[in-house]
């Protein structure tokens, strides 16, 4: 599966945590308070090891996962092996993906901490908060030291060090990284894609539509044949203001269009933000009037993941929003790309997210451990090319469920066809995420692309990279402390007002009438200031990618 380092030097970390975890993990930041530490486990003194351990030692990680996957994490084989190979074995305290955000933050803030918190969904102000009070450690030296797998990834991809680093110099947390094209050719170019019913469109002799009044008609048709159908049909869903199943992409075609996070770069290197852009509120009128036509989901502005999938299972959906249509509609083949439409001043355009395959805060140390760099060498393993193909997608010769993949006989993984499964359940079920890269080259070498990636890349560079006018993204950054609290403070406010008039407007409308106010209250709740903190950023980046 992977290579394992033979020898291994595990320092005592006692001392290391009576220091303020200077020794190991680089200078932790003045005045912070000592864990608890109840939860973690006891410092084991072990010197001059090698894996997989003589005698078997326990470490204590919280983490998170879907519903559909096991509830102990240690029934999935790909931790099976790590265990078999390291000697390491962890205590997991795991919660459903729903649950974890409060649990995790309850029991950081009681002081009551495990060794890690993996696949931990760390904000940035999460980071800086915790590292300033001793909850989590630096980690820069142990990734020196004790790190051999994610070193060479740094080195050989300097920009991931550089959106690791925080302001004060310090790396606090191990990130995911998943590489699949780049730039616009990057699969994370485009969350929502839409996907509109092509057998229907056969059955009623109606042509692919290619500007926003022939989506119009065509929804129309279906809602008024829906008889003729066969099915209780729904003209168009989505989930409002929910990332790929938001229909923001169709908003392109009556200006810069929207994206999951409203912020976008002009062709000037100006950050403006989407929701207050000339051509936004004419892309919001025209929703207004499908939805007063009777083609909008009612429960588009209400629906979980569940109600929406399975609406979409049960082949209701004229058309539907999403990363990937068979994660709705299952093996059905009726469902295609819709191409990017001309609006009604003739523009087409394709609005970018601000996605990259990046994590920062995928998984942290805490300060109660006392294995640094025990742990340290556990979670490289994690980072071994294979270890982390596994880790992000699945893992092969499982007896007992379907496989992601199969291990040639030359030690490389090659993906299997999923067999009419839905790519996100099978890998909510078998995957482990957390702190791993996959990287471009290792593409026809460690493993081969996902079917459903490729597929995906090539329906995105052929259908929508053409036409996404936008030569910049908002680039991840990293803020210092005082910039970062105030950046989530106004975000919060910002952003809350905007997607609640965005889906206020298009169920109801008054969008006219209401615009002056609402650009009176996005600036009285602070987007100017907020506008400004990123573009500081902004300029940063640029002069260093000088």
């Amino acid at each position: 599966m992977k290579k394992i380092s033979l020898l291994v030097t595990v320092a005592l970390a006692v001392s290391i945590l009576a220091t303020g975890c200077a020794s190991s993990g680089g200078s932790s930041s003045s005045g912070t308070s000592k864990a608890k530490g109840a939860n973690s486990s006891p410092g084991y003194g072990i010197t001059n090891v090698s894996f997989p351990l003589k005698n078997k030692v326990t470490l204590k990680f919280l983490t998170h996962s879907s519903a559909l996957a096991p509830s102990d994490p240690n029934k999935k084989l790909i931790f099976q092996r790590l265990e078999k190979a390291t000697g390491v074995h962890i205590d997991w305290t795991n919660y459903t993906d729903d649950q974890f955000s409060d649990k995790k933050n309850l029991l950081l803030a009681s002081g009551d901490l495990p060794d890690v918190v993996f696949d931990g969904q760390f904000s940035d102000n999460d980071l800086l908060r915790y590292s300033s009070q001793g909850v989590i450690v630096p980690v820069e030296n142990l990734i020196k030291k004790d790190m051999p797998n994610l070193e060479k990834i740094l080195k050989a991809n300097p920009q991931y060090k550089t959106m690791l680093t925080a302001p004060d110099g310090h790396i606090y947390s191990f990130p995911w990284i998943e590489e699949l094209g780049t730039g616009k050719n990057a699969i994370q170019a485009l969350d929502d894609i839409p996907w509109i019913n092509k057998k229907w469109l056969d059955e009623l002799g109606l042509p692919m539509p290619t500007t926003t009044d022939e989506l119009e008609k065509d929804l129309l048709a279906f809602k008024n044949n829906s008889s003729k159908l066969g099915a209780n049909v729904i003209p168009m869903s989505f989930m409002i203001n929910h990332g790929g199943e938001d229909p923001a992409m169709l908003l392109g075609a009556f200006g810069m269009g929207d994206n999951n996070d409203h912020y976008m770069v002009t062709e000037g290197k100006k950050v403006v933000y989407s929701t207050t852009e000339d051509g936004y509120k004419d892309g919001i009128k025209w929703m207004n009037k499908l939805q007063n036509e009777g083609l909008i989901d009612k429960e588009a502005f209400t629906q979980d993941w569940n109600t929406y999938a399975a609406k979409g299972k049960n082949n209701r959906y004229g058309m539907f929003f999403t990363w990937d249509k068979a994660n709705i509609a299952g093996a059905n083949d009726d469902y295609v790309q819709l191409p990017p439409l001309k609006g009604p001043n003739g523009q087409v355009n394709v609005p970018r997210t601000n996605n990259i395959g990046f994590d920062r805060g995928r998984c942290v140390i805490t300060g109660a451990n006392q294995n640094l760099d025990l742990t340290a060498k556990w979670i490289d393993q994690c980072y071994a090319p294979l270890q982390s193909v596994q880790d992000n997608w699945g893992t092969y010769g499982d007896k007992t469920q379907q496989n992601i993949f199969e291990l040639t006989s030359d030690g490389n993984l090659k993906h299997l066809p999923l067999s009419g499964t839905a790519p996100v359940e099978l890998r909510e079920k078998t995957s482990v995420g957390g702190p791993l890269a996959v990287l471009n080259s290792y593409y026809g070498h460690q493993t081969t692309k996902p079917d459903d990636a490729a597929w995906r890349l090539n329906i995105l560079q052929s259908t929508y990279v053409p036409f996404m006018k936008s030569t910049y993204n908002y680039p991840i950054v990293f803020m210092n402390k005082d910039d970062q609290a105030q950046v989530t403070q106004l975000e919060t406010a910002v952003k809350t007002y905007t997607e609640r008039m965005k889906a206020q407007w298009i169920l109801k409308g008054g969008i006219d009438n209401d615009w002056n106010g609402y650009i009176t209250k996005m600036n009285q709740l602070g987007l100017p200031k907020l506008l400004s903190i990123k573009q500081k950023y902004l300029d940063n980046y640029f002069k260093t990618q000088k």
